[in-house]
């Protein structure tokens, strides 16, 4: 994601100074898209609204460790992220098959916001349908497999930029990032071919 500008840059250098109006124009710039991306993560508006809201009362407090070395929202995904971990520990997350309609619905027009709009109707709904259970997926990594998946391929950063934000070697991404998706790939084999079975017996 890159909305970073000169004036956010202003900006950010007011608020390391203490500007609390700097850092609040700040918050208003991604507040949006870090509330998605929260939702993303873990399926829950009412719990993705806390963990956004959480996520920029920390980073205020903790504005100096960031140095810049990565995009700002990409730091900020980073301490979500490790927000969520910590939620963990009292709650878990919804899973998107068991959301309350307006849930499911915000998370289904995120994604189809993702699809091309040039795609037929029916080319849509596959896609919507492959990416919500990609989702579901990503869920059932573990927490450090799920954070390098959500800032690589959701937030779309590099990965030393996401070696930066999370505070570990590249070495270390990549071979988190290769371990997942290997997970990731096992467990959409093993979907389709529980799609085949299904077919199968349909037949029977």
């Amino acid at each position: 994601m890159e909305i970073e500008t000169p004036n956010l840059r202003g900006l950010l250098e007011r608020a390391r100074r203490g500007d609390a109006e700097a850092f609040g124009e700040i918050c208003r710039t991604y507040e949006t898209p870090l509330l998605r991306h929260a939702l993303t993560l873990c399926g829950d508006s009412a719990l993705a609204e806390d963990l956004a809201e959480d996520t920029l009362v920390e980073a205020w407090r903790c504005l100096d460790r960031y140095s810049g070395r990565c995009q700002l929202f990409t730091w900020l995904c980073a301490i979500l992220l490790n927000r969520f971990r910590n939620t963990l520990r009292e709650r878990r997350p919804v899973p998107l098959t068991s959301l309350m309609a307006p849930d499911q619905d915000a998370i289904q027009q995120d994604l189809h916001e993702a699809t091309d709009p040039q795609s037929r109707p029916d080319e849509a709904a596959q896609i919507r349908e492959r990416s919500a259970l990609m989702l579901e997926c990503v869920r059932a990594l573990p927490l450090h497999h799920q954070q390098v998946i959500f800032l690589r391929f959701y937030v779309d950063h590099s990965i030393e930029g996401i070696a930066e934000a999370i505070g570990c070697s590249v070495g270390t991404v990549k071979s988190r990032l290769f371990r997942a998706l290997d997970n990731l790939r096992a467990m959409r084999a093993i979907h389709a071919e529980a799609e085949n079975l299904e077919s199968e017996l349909k037949r029977l």
